[in-house]
Order: structure tokens, then sequence, then C-alpha cells
């Protein structure tokens, strides 16, 4: 039995942490990307309405602060992006207010790299290849498929989510037993449908890089035109066993779109009583610098549940938020 000072851990999975973190580090060596450091508080705070920020006091210069913890590194990386860096990656502590259960805790690992010049899909070959790396003792070769968001809804619901209207996602929802009310959040309908009807089929056979998202999730990333003529967000995310592994951006590198894009979202999070957000001027500066290129956060944790075939993220790391 576990006493309350043990970690929720085995052994086992310390020391294939510790061996995940060698490859990745050796994999980004032998590709000459550079390993950075950058901090988890700042100023700013990631405006996304379906984040939440951890807060934290501190004095600078004697003046009392609220900063905020990172949900990732990505806005300093893109600023050593701006500033000649080259590509970077980063593996560090993230936080997300709350998030807890099966696949997630408020405190967790991210992998975060940065490629200029690379395209989407050259950082799909990368990520693949790391992933064989990484996964080598569960897989003998891992050769994932690429499927687009909008046929992974039409396969499984056999509804296109980029013209679907609200009232059609809501009929969906009840036809599949997801009597929840929403109100007249259309994304809200999408990601019930995803998660619960689409997310736990992905990746069972080989890993699947779920690509082309419906342009109200561009987030930081570019907006696009599919094959149809659709707009659509230039983003991917990696999907193994039903469990999302990392998400991916052709980045975002006009600065006045992302200040409305971030406009909006504390619009939004006004309209819902959330926390507006200060928004990350030093980004925004760095922005008309920034080299074209292509960005990946990866879930350490995750991997390693793969790697280990658990099914809890509390069996791959040390001490939960609940015991920490």
């Amino acid at each position: 039995m576990r006493q309350t000072f043990q970690p929720t851990c085995d052994l086992e999975a310390l020391k294939a942490r510790a061996k995940m973190y060698q490859r990745i580090r050796q994999f980004f060596a032998e590709r000459d990307v550079m390993e950075v450091e950058t901090p988890i508080l700042s100023q700013a705070g990631v405006t996304d309405v379906h984040l939440a920020s951890v807060p934290a006091l501190r004095h600078v210069n004697g003046q009392q602060h609220t900063h905020y913890l990172q949900t990732s590194p990505e806005f300093p990386m893109k600023r050593l992006l701006a500033s000649g860096s080259g590509a970077i990656f980063q593996i560090c502590k993230v936080f997300r207010d709350d998030e807890h259960g099966r696949k997630h805790n408020s405190e967790f690992t991210m992998l975060e790299w940065y490629r200029p010049t690379f395209s989407l899909s050259d950082l799909m070959h990368e990520t693949s290849a790391l992933l064989n790396v990484c996964l080598a003792e569960r897989f003998s070769e891992l050769r994932p498929m690429v499927l687009s968001y909008k046929h992974a809804f039409q396969d499984r619901l056999d509804i296109n989510p980029l013209q679907a209207t609200l009232e059609q996602l809501k009929e969906t929802a009840r036809r599949v037993g997801l009597n929840l009310d929403l109100g007249d959040d259309r994304l809200a309908y999408m990601d019930l449908l995803f998660s619960h009807m689409v997310e736990p089929s992905l990746g069972f056979d080989t890993p699947v890089f779920l690509t082309d998202f419906p342009p109200e999730m561009a987030s930081l990333a570019k907006v696009k035109t599919d094959e149809d003529g659709e707009q659509v967000a230039a983003r991917f995310e990696v999907y193994i066993e039903g469990l999302e592994l990392a998400n991916a951006y052709d980045e975002l590198v006009d600065a006045d779109v992302l200040r409305q894009r971030f406009t909006t979202d504390n619009t939004e999070r006004a309209a819902q009583g959330l926390t507006v957000m200060p928004i990350d001027e030093h980004l925004l500066a760095a922005l008309p610098h920034m080299p074209e290129c292509s960005g990946i956060a990866l879930g350490i944790d995750r991997l390693l549940m793969v790697a280990q075939n658990k099914l809890k993220l509390e069996q791959v790391i040390t001490f939960p938020a609940d015991i920490a």
C-alpha cells in the first residue's frame, strides 16, 4: 500500500522519464536545434477563453504585481525567434488552473519547439521521427496518417463542422445522446461532439495527425483555404490511442491580426464573467521580426502514458496537485 508521502508513479516510470528526456535532447542535438530556457512567470497571460492561467503575486522593484504562470512557453520563445535564435526547443513546466483528471493535472511538463522555414508537412515528418524515437520500446515503427478535422467529423457523425449551423450541431448532439444545453455557443457544441464522438476513436491503428481545424480555432495559427475552398486553421494535432499528445501551428506573424484575436478573446472573456487578461505587448512588438516558421507543443506526461501503456496521468508523474 502506498504511503501518503510516496509518489503516485513507480520507479520504472521515473526511469522512463529520465530516459525520454535524454532521447529528446539527443534528437534535437543531432538536428542542431538549440535548447533554451525562458521565464515561467509573465506580466501577461493567455487570453484564450478555454484556458485559465494561474495568477501569482510578486514584487518587482518594490511594487507588487499580479503575474501569471505560463500555460505554454510560446510567447517568450517567439520573442527569441524574433531576436535571431534560429531553431529552438524547450522542456518546461506549464500550468493551467483547475485542470485535473485521468488525462490532466494543473501542473504538467511540455516540450515545445519551433522550426524557421519548416512547413507543417516538414514538422509532421519531424514529429513522426521523434515519436518513433520516444516510443521505440512499445511500437516497432509508427507511420502516422493525416486526417482533416472535417473528414473526421464526416466519417463519424455524417456532418461537415465547417458548414453546420448551430441547430444542426444541436440536433447531432441530441441524436448521439449528448443532451447538454450549451445555449447558443456553436463552438461549444462542436467541442462537445468532438471530445465525445470523434477524439476517443483517433489513433488506435496508427497515430493520427488531425489537420485543418475550423478557422474559429486558429488561435495563433494562420488561416488558409482547403481543397474544397473552405477557410481552415493551418494547424494539426497528434493523437495516439484516443489521447491528444501535441498541437502544432503554421505560426501567425501578423501582429495586427493577433492583436485583434486577443481583443476578441478578452471581449468574450468579459461576456462570460472571466478575468480579462493583460495582452503581451512584448510579443506583439516582436512578431514583425519573427521568421516564417512552424511550431509545436507536446505533452511529455501524456507521451509517457503511451510509452508506459498507462491509463492515468498520475501513473507517470510524481506528485499530482492533490498531494503536491
